[in-house]
Parts: C-alpha cells; structure tokens; sequence
C-alpha cells in the first residue's frame, strides 16, 4: 500500500508539473502576441490619424521588428516542446562528437559573435563523445549559447567545454557577460523570473529555459547554473551516454 501511495504521488505531481508547464506557456504566448500585436496596431493608427509622421512612424520599426523577432522565438520554441509532448516521444540516441556541436554553435552564430567582437573556444578532450538524443541536445545547447551570446560584453570570450566522468558527460558553456544576482537563480525556471535585456539591447524571450530544464528530464540529465552579477554565467549539463 505505502509503494502504492508513493508511486500515486510521483504521477500527482508529474501532472502538477505538466499543467503548471502548460498554463506557464499558454500564459506568455497570450501576453506577448497581445503585447505585439497591440503595439503595431498602435503604431499604424496613429500614423493613420496623423498623431505621428511618416519618419517618425519608420523609426519605430526595428523596436516593432524586436517585439516581432521576440515573438517568433516564443512560438518557435512552443513548437519544438509541443513535438515532444503529442503522441509517445522517445529518445532517440545517436553518438554525437563534442568537437561537432563546438562547431555547430560557431557556424551559426558567426555573425553575432564577430557582431560583438567575441572569441568562441573549447576547453577540455576533443576526442569527447555522448550517446543522447540529438534534436533535444541542439536545441538545449543553442538556447544556452544564444543566452551567452546575448548577455556577453564586446571582446570577451565564451567557452564551450567538454568533460568526461565515468558514463556522464558534463557539457559547460561559460560566459563572462553580465551574470545575475543569486536572488533570481532560484527563480530562472519559473514564470514570474525576470526578463534581462542583452548587453547590446537584444529583447530576452522568458520561456527558453523552462522548456531546457524540460529536455534535459527528457535525457535523464541535470542542469547547474552558477551566476555573479557583472562577473558572468557558467551553465553546465550533467547528460548520461545511452547506449543503442
């Protein structure tokens, strides 16, 4: 009977967590597309009634295209959570190089690391290797790199690091940009964190981590963020090898 109770339990809260997850999304969706929409409707009937002129109407554009850009993310990442949630998702490992995803990260964000003067480079066995799921792993990877990026100073450095313990390997993307204050730590994964402008005034979208944490379950990992305000931000995996 107490295996019973304690097996009902888990379920209990595992469905706590999914609604609270599901409501949590549902939420910011709703409040960014108002938010959005409701500002470019605002832009357009004010040049409409003439309450602003046509050159002041195209300088407020790239703050539309901002919001717009925050929004897309938004969506974008719903998306790829939703895929994981509708019918019965299971891992599917493959053997992944860790060299290939240092790679991966420098050739897609080649225009914004060389936009903010940083150098990109990887620490530890180059010969590191894991066995998970790849889909999960790029998108958790490019959420926290893309954080790194953003909150990084000009001509610093990032470090992708890579670190092999027993049958887990210890995935680490280290920044030296703004960091947080350990008050907002215990509240990264919620709904009521704070959202932090980039250091080159890039809009923070508030829902990326919250699905990581979530793909990093999925892997049968953990995630370890140690953060000091104005010093940077070091965000480490600790993901298992699953074997095929």
């Amino acid at each position: 009977m107490d295996n019973f109770i304690k097996e009902l339990q888990i379920k209990i809260e595992k469905l706590e967590n999914e609604i609270n997850f599901k409501n949590g999304l549902i939420s910011i969706l709703s409040h960014d597309s108002k938010e959005m929409f409701g500002n470019f409707l605002q832009l357009i009937e004010a040049l409409e009634q003439n309450v602003i002129n046509e050159e002041d109407f195209f300088k407020l554009l790239p703050e539309v295209k901002n919001d717009a850009r925050k929004n897309l993310q938004s969506v974008q990442d719903s998306t790829s959570w939703l895929k994981t949630q509708y019918g019965k998702f299971e891992i599917k490992p493959v053997k992944i190089m860790v060299m290939d995803l240092f790679q991966h990260l420098e050739e897609k964000y080649a225009v914004k690391l060389e936009e903010k003067k940083i150098k990109f480079c990887f620490k530890g066995d180059p010969n590191a290797f894991l066995t998970t799921d790849r889909l999960l792993l790029e998108y958790v990877l490019d959420k926290i790199f893309n954080n790194a990026v953003k909150y990084s100073f000009p001509n610093q450095y990032i470090y992708l690091q890579g670190v092999t313990e027993g049958d887990q390997v210890i995935l680490s993307v280290i920044d030296f940009g703004t960091g947080m204050n350990k008050k907002y730590l215990s509240s990264i994964y919620t709904y009521d964190n704070p959202i932090f402008q980039g250091t080159a005034g890039e809009k923070g979208v508030g829902l990326s981590l919250k699905i990581v944490k979530n793909f990093i379950s999925l892997m049968h990992g953990n995630i370890e963020i140690i953060s000091s305000e104005n010093n940077g931000t070091s965000v480490s995996l600790f993901l298992p090898n699953f074997y095929v």
